[in-house]
């Protein structure tokens, strides 16, 4: 990882959804391991996100159920200075990948889909947006599914 503090950035579309959930997860479950894990900074962008949006009431309920507040989240827009300050890209899907590898062809930084390592089940995090409450909920639990094959990647890529 980079010589200062070790980035992960999460990227979806508008930066409301499924990347607040997916990064406050991951910080959450990087916070209980040890060190250099527990130094990695989580931050979420969108690939067509507007700055300042809150992340949407559903989400912030489907993570209220789990004991995590996301309210404060405000939305970004995905940049170069976010990815060149980062030292892994996580997407919700492949369409994000390639979006992101089209916008900055140079850019070595690694992108892997956030469910990409789990064995079983859909390696992609469908939209919930407008959706009910249990369709968030659905898209929280799939994240959340992704965290332990998510830890043994960093674990093996990420220590000192």
């Amino acid at each position: 990882m980079s010589e200062s503090q070790p980035q992960i950035v999460v990227v979806c579309t508008g930066n409301i959804c499924r990347s607040p959930m997916a990064a406050k997860l991951l910080e959450h479950a990087l916070a209980a391991e040890d060190a250099p894990l527990n130094q990695i900074k989580v931050v979420s962008a969108g690939v067509s996100a507007f700055g300042g949006d809150p992340a949407s009431a559903n989400s912030v309920k489907a993570l209220k159920k789990v004991g995590l507040d996301i309210e404060d989240h405000r939305s970004q827009s995905f940049t170069y200075a976010l990815m060149d300050q980062s030292d892994l890209i996580l997407v919700m899907t492949e369409s994000h990948r390639e979006i992101i590898q089209q916008a900055f062809p140079e850019d070595k930084t690694p992108i892997m889909r956030f469910r990409e390592k789990i064995a079983n089940g859909s390696k992609e995090v469908p939209d919930p947006y407008g959706g009910p409450l249990n369709l968030y909920v659905e898209t929280r639990d799939s994240l959340a599914d992704a965290i332990p094959s998510l830890l043994q990647y960093l674990r093996e890529h990420y220590q000192k």
